[in-house]
């Protein structure tokens, strides 16, 4: 049986509450993504852009790495989500984000709206064992953002 509306709806609320909070460890992160297969994460984008866009992190090192870049170069904060839509068909959930960004080494900041695209997987079994229900973790984190004010508060040269 597919896991139903609300079980994907929780596993990506979950994930969503964790990522929003500025002290969550890549660990707790970590956490929401399977073993089962080579998770991914991709913040689409051109590359030269920043060292966490453009790039096909591959496996849960490189999940781990990509967090731990995101940590690395910015600090946020007023992060929420909203507008979840759940696909039970396709195991995906989508969702909009927005918060307050700043690149550490700049000190530079903006408000920017983004988007989440989780795709899940089942994996294991909850306390009711084989039979039972499943839960289900991400597989593929996908994210869409504003490339351009990250590129350019990373150079010092964001306007406004």
């Amino acid at each position: 049986m597919a896991p139903s509306r609300e079980t994907l709806l929780s596993a990506a609320l979950c994930l969503c509450t964790d990522f929003a909070c500025p002290s969550t460890t890549t660990a707790v992160l970590l956490a929401h993504f399977t073993t089962s297969v080579p998770p991914t994460a991709i913040e689409h984008g051109h590359p030269s852009l920043a060292p966490f866009i453009g790039r096909l992190f591959t496996g849960r090192d490189e999940v781990a790495r990509y967090f731990d870049l995101l940590t690395e170069l910015l600090t946020f904060g007023k992060m929420r989500f909203s507008e979840y839509i759940v696909d039970v068909d396709t195991l995906k959930v989508t969702c909009k984000g927005c918060a307050r960004f700043t690149w550490k080494e700049t000190g530079q900041s903006w408000d920017e709206v983004f988007t989440y695209t989780l795709d899940f997987m089942e994996e294991g079994f909850l306390d009711e064992g084989p039979g039972g229900p499943r839960e289900v973790k991400v597989r593929r984190y996908q994210v869409w953002a504003d490339t351009g004010a990250a590129y350019l508060a990373s150079r010092g040269e964001l306007m406004g």
